[in-house]
């Protein structure tokens, strides 16, 4: 028994629905790497959950740059204050 069919007889399926550009991009991506597009699907998403999974037991966040980016945009953009946070902010420093 070769250990594709091994492989076979114990996976499970897993259907994900994509839109025609999304497919296309992971068809050209496993025809770069001449495999299957279940098998690039399989390889590339199965690695990075078990990156995401080490990371969070590790409690450690992995951006890549345009979600640094983005993270340190927010952390620069002023907040913006509701009504109910202002009437705090002036009842903390003595009004009303």
């Amino acid at each position: 028994m070769s250990k594709r069919t091994k492989t076979n007889a114990n996976a499970s399926p897993l259907m994900v629905r994509l839109d025609a550009e999304s497919k296309q991009a992971l068809t050209a991506a496993a025809e770069l790497r001449r495999i299957s597009v279940s098998d690039y699907v399989r390889t590339v998403t199965v690695a990075q959950a078990r990156r995401e999974v080490a990371s969070a037991r590790e409690q450690t966040i992995q951006l890549c740059p345009d979600e640094q980016l983005a993270f340190w945009q927010a952390l620069n953009t002023p907040a913006k204050l509701t009504p109910a946070q202002k009437r705090l902010g002036a009842l903390m420093r003595g009004g009303k």
